[in-house]
């Protein structure tokens, strides 16, 4: 089974399983296809975390695709470039790319295909067109002023004949096809299988990758706070870095097993969101109804408070956040009105971090693009990204989200057909902060992927793009399949909503004090008495939250099952 955020990328995931592949070679040219088909939502340049299992090693690892902070990445660098937040767009935010080099690492070490093979997909895509879905057309369009005037290379990839692409307009890639063949080439001499795959990331870490990024970032470029500065990253800062693996972070609930990255991410926030709503009933935190909604919310909003306050690549009391006494704690500050503050708590004596808090009201409009990028013509966004899932007939299981390198975080690289990411527009310019700009550092990311067992074997992958809304509506998804009985399409299929009561993780880093975006199809009754309760409601339509895919296997009968998202009519469920 296979399911993503775009149809073609699960398309050609089952290919690999239908040809034999196993559900890590699936992944792999799945993902690559996701560079392709979603752009503006994930790219070579960007990152990725992951959540697998093996058949013969049920026990979940993560995948650690999240690049550093380049060594001249320091606030004193960004202060005096006159920086008070590190920008949107532009490669300052750049971190070192860590998407291809932890999807190559896992094709070695779990895939059977070769490099070719599993990037062949891809490179026909970029090579010979695919149509582009109406997002991509839209983000272009937005940003084709910046193109024009500030980004020349961008333009002259994404505005074909200076036009900006109709939506169904077939676009190719070929620059990055053309990367993607010389990786292919460069590995090629190698002894065997994985000494090809190792070739192909010292190309991309130590090579002709890493030689374009270096010199391409040194000439200024218009970056979101509207000036002009150069990147820092470096051929060495590349070099420095690769993908790995680690343990996940986990808690019990409701039977399931729930496996998340660490702090360095915002994985631990929905585990702590659970532990808090494990002392309800069931029946009390029910997302469908005014009191389970109202709870959902007072929680996410403690936990994602805990997060900004504690979260980061550092040392981070996870023992005492994801304690029982401290969610009985946190539990006990839900009240029946709807809390308008920043709470988070104090762990181990010291005070908690109090990032800025920049408010922002978010205007009628504002709910309908949730959960995709919004870009102003000054180069600012609010990403997103993608999704993938795979489960085998033998048991192994991928959860990843892929992210970063939209085509509107930085210019693209002309030799190489992409662009940075932005990660580090989630760091701090605050030596206080536990998610401070720190060389060498994990920013922390969004990107939070989620695996569950049953009595110890792997059940189900699922995960989201959202940003700050993945946690969220995953937690939606926990709640009405492992609580309230749905189906995983059930689950993805109902009404959504989520907070924005708490500082975004995007540039310009803003909240909306007792927020809460909601689907239209949650009913007017609840919504009205949400708004009775003191929350700040933005109406979204009915269909516009969440971009939830799922697999499942039955660890007892090999029963394999798959769900996507309806919501755009691009997410794709697939399976045999």
């Amino acid at each position: 089974m296979s399911a993503s955020t775009h149809w073609l990328a699960s398309s050609s995931a089952q290919a690999v399983l239908e040809r034999g592949g196993n559900a890590f070679d699936a992944a792999v040219a799945g993902a690559f296809v996701l560079h392709v088909v979603e752009p503006h939502l994930n790219g070579p340049g960007g990152d990725m975390t992951g959540l697998i299992a093996t058949a013969d090693d049920p026990r979940p690892k993560v995948l650690v695709g999240q690049g550093v902070a380049p060594a001249g990445a320091t606030i004193e660098h960004y202060r005096g470039e006159g920086l008070d937040l590190v920008p949107g767009a532009g490669a300052l935010a750049a971190a070192v790319p860590g998407s291809v080099d932890a999807w190559l690492l896992l094709l070695r070490d779990h895939g059977t295909w070769e490099l070719a093979d599993v990037l062949a997909f891809a490179i026909e895509y970029a090579e010979e067109g695919h149509q582009i879905s109406p997002r991509v057309a839209h983000t272009i369009a937005q940003m084709a002023a910046l193109f024009r005037e500030h980004w020349p290379s961008s333009a002259e990839l994404w505005l074909p004949g200076d036009s900006v692409p109709e939506d169904g307009a077939v676009l190719r890639l070929p620059a990055y096809a053309a990367t993607l063949r010389r990786l292919v080439k460069e590995a090629s001499g190698a002894a065997d299988r994985a000494g090809r795959i190792d070739a192909a990331r010292s190309a991309w870490g130590t090579g002709f990758v890493a030689e374009a990024v270096e010199e391409f970032v040194r000439t200024p470029h218009r970056h979101a706070d509207g000036g002009d500065h150069a990147g820092v990253i470096t051929r060495a800062d590349m070099a420095g870095w690769s993908a790995s693996y680690e343990e996940p972070v986990t808690l019990d609930f409701h039977g399931v097993t729930v496996c998340k990255i660490g702090p360095w991410g915002q994985g631990p926030a929905l585990l702590q969101t659970l532990a808090i709503l494990a002392g309800f009933e069931p029946h009390e935190i029910d997302p469908s109804t005014a009191d389970g909604a109202h709870r959902v919310l007072e929680a996410l909003k403690l936990a994602l408070a805990d997060r900004d306050a504690h979260y980061g690549d550092a040392d981070v009391a996870l023992d005492v956040l994801l304690s029982e006494e401290y969610a009985a704690a946190r539990r006990a500050l839900i009240g029946p009105e709807a809390s308008h503050e920043f709470r988070p708590g104090d762990v181990g004596g010291a005070p908690a971090y109090r990032p800025p808090l920049i408010t922002e009201y978010l205007g009628p409009e504002a709910g309908a693009a949730a959960g995709e990028p919004t870009v102003s013509v000054a180069g600012a966004t609010r990403g997103d990204t993608c999704h993938i899932d795979v489960v085998d007939r033998w048991g192994n299981f991928v959860s990843a989200t892929p992210s970063g390198g939209w085509l509107q975080s930085s210019p693209t690289i002309p030799e190489l057909g992409f662009c940075l990411g932005s990660r580090l527009q989630m760091t701090w310019l605050d030596e206080r902060s536990p998610s401070a700009l720190r060389p060498g550092r994990r920013p922390r990311t969004t990107l939070t992927p989620t695996l569950l067992l049953k009595d110890g074997r792997p059940w189900c992958a699922l995960g989201t793009p959202g940003g700050d809304q993945q946690e969220q509506w995953q937690l939606l998804y926990l709640l009405r399949v492992l609580v309230g009985g749905y189906t995983p399409q059930q689950a993805i299929d109902a009404p959504a909503l989520h907070t924005t009561s708490m500082p975004s993780s995007f540039w310009p880093r803003t909240w909306t004090p007792g927020g809460a975006v909601v689907e239209d199809r949650l009913g007017d009754e609840v919504i009205s008495a949400l708004e009775q309760r003191g929350h700040v409601v933005t109406r979204s339509g009915d269909w516009s939250l969440g971009r939830l895919s799922a697999v499942t296997r039955d660890p007892d009968t090999g029963l394999l099952e798959a769900a996507a998202n309806p919501r755009g009519a691009q997410g794709y469920a697939v399976g045999r």
